[in-house]
């Protein structure tokens, strides 16, 4: 029984060491394809994509509105109707970019949602407040496509308690954004 488990968990951390690389060369890939792309002014931009940034793992649509070069706001849904298991999350953030680099837009920001999960039978219902700092860069030849990388710190309140954590998007999990 033990050499089953000493499998499974090597085959686990193996698994985990694979994600980490496969991040890191994303990570690498993107800041050298990224050299040649500059800031954006996003003034009077909407823009419509995906973020995944809520305690509860789920794929959400965006909006995303800059009424000027250095503030921005977006909102975002994703739902999840699986039997059982079904999950809800809307979110409202708003941005400052603070840094406009060659490559990117730095910024910081803070988000409010309310969040509704189901398991077992059981809803769970609340709310997320977060703060955080990210990049948004746009590649050479991609215009008007923006991809975005936050992370930072929030606090999660629904019916079976509260729960502080950090957060941050690897590559893989990072959001996209095509500007109009």
């Amino acid at each position: 029984m033990k050499s089953n488990q000493l499998v499974y968990r090597n085959s686990s951390t193996q698994s985990g060491s694979k994600l980490w690389v496969a991040s890191l060369l994303a990570v690498l890939l993107l800041t050298l394809a990224s050299e040649s792309s500059s800031a954006k002014d996003l003034s009077n931009r909407l823009g419509i994509g995906y973020k995944n940034q809520s305690s509860v793992e789920l794929p959400s649509i965006a909006v995303q509105y800059w009424p000027g070069p250095d503030l921005g706001f977006s909102g975002s849904v994703g739902i999840d109707t699986q039997t059982s298991n079904s999950k809800f999350g809307a979110m409202l953030k708003l941005y400052r970019v603070i840094f406009p680099e060659d490559n990117l837009n730095f910024y910081v920001g803070a988000g409010a949602g309310l969040l509704s999960t189901e398991s077992s039978g059981q809803n769970q219902s609340g709310f997320e407040l977060m703060g955080f700092a990210g990049v948004e860069f746009f590649l050479p030849g991609l215009d008007n496509v923006g991809f975005s990388f936050e992370a930072g710190t929030a606090i999660t309140s629904i019916s079976s308690g509260t729960r502080f954590r950090t957060f941050g998007d690897s590559p893989i999990r990072a959001g996209a954004t095509f500007y109009f």
